[in-house]
């Protein structure tokens, strides 16, 4: 049974498999931003693909934060807060830096993990001395730029991180670890992530969600309701079989990895999680998985057990956590 838009599945179809494939179409590419429209695939692999890439693309982003001198107005926690959301470039982070956690080289940091920046400021002169991402100095630099601070500003500086006054001083040492937004939003690759289906309504969905008036409180995107052509007008008659044809996409990256990336990140991690799913029904040999059978995102975590307890290595069971040992059902955080 095939999917074919609005008018919802043939029977004469090859059963669960698509005759052409989800389809493509980028309509507009910027540094940072790309819209696409997504077709041939249903509202859940939609929707999948809107949440991977949101909160499952690994990239690396400052995790901890040795202060040695703060002198300035601001707490450390602050500082802390500060820097861990300076977006760090990421381009190729999901293989070639591991997980803390998994790393068989080090217990705590070390140049297969994570990568070290250093901060030291002092203002010697009367005035304000501005301190900005650009000051960050990596002390093991790597030849794939991962971990570099990103500038996207006109005067390269990146973003602002303190003021300092005539005596004041920073000196801090950071390291960036590698995580994806689901443990903290630092993690997150992208800032927006638009997403809408049915733009003229035809499959009534909006009339479940308004106050007053429909129409005034759910505006038609006209680039997107005049893609589907005529079948799908607001006029159209009504058929509750219908499902969604077209998916739209309009995704705002932060500039740690560029547009194509998100997009390939988020289909990536959609790909590891289905293959630990057939690998899990159907043993570690099952339907020609070619060696995709890992972990899905983050890498390192195993199945549940049958009493639905949650483990990872080194973490006893808890009674149970949501996927990937997040959050502890029932325990808290300090039954890990």
């Amino acid at each position: 049974m095939a999917f074919t838009g609005y008018n919802g599945y043939a029977d004469d179809a090859m059963d669960g498999v698509e005759s052409s494939g989800p389809k493509v179409t980028v309509r507009e590419v910027e540094q940072d931003r790309v819209d696409f429209v997504l077709q041939s695939c249903s509202l859940g692999v939609a929707n999948s693909l809107r949440r991977a890439i949101l909160a499952e693309i690994p990239t690396i982003s400052i995790d901890l934060v040795d202060i040695s001198t703060n002198s300035s107005v601001l707490p450390d926690e602050y500082l802390s807060h500060r820097l861990g959301l300076i977006p760090l470039f990421s381009k190729g982070v999901g293989d070639l830096l591991q997980y803390t956690r998994d790393c068989d080289q080090c217990d705590d940091h070390c140049d297969a993990c994570s990568v070290i920046l250093r901060l030291h400021v002092k203002c010697t002169q009367a005035g304000t001395m501005n301190v900005y991402a650009r000051d960050l100095m990596i002390t093991n630099p790597r030849q794939d730029s991962i971990g570099q601070p990103i500038f996207r500003d006109a005067n390269g500086t990146g973003p602002l991180i303190a003021k300092l006054r005539q005596g004041q001083e920073i000196e801090l040492e950071c390291i960036a670890k590698k995580g994806i937004a689901k443990e903290h939003a630092k993690w997150a690759p992208t800032s927006a992530v638009g997403f809408e289906y049915d733009p003229n309504n035809k499959l009534r969905h909006v009339d479940y969600w308004y106050e007053t008036d429909a129409k005034s409180e759910w505006p038609v995107d006209e680039r997107n309701a005049n893609w589907e052509g005529d079948d799908s007008a607001a006029d159209a008659a009504f058929d509750p079989d219908a499902v969604p044809s077209a998916f739209f996409f309009d995704i705002e990256g932060i500039g740690t990895l560029e547009p194509d990336d998100i997009v390939r990140g988020g289909i990536d991690v959609i790909q590891k999680k289905l293959a630990e799913t057939i690998r899990v029904l159907g043993g570690a040999d099952a339907a020609g998985m070619d060696g995709i059978n890992g972990g899905g995102s983050p890498d390192g975590y195993e199945p549940a057990p049958a009493n639905g307890a949650y483990s990872s290595y080194g973490r006893a069971p808890v009674g149970g956590t949501t996927p990937f040992g997040a959050t502890p059902y029932g325990g808290g955080y300090g039954s890990y």
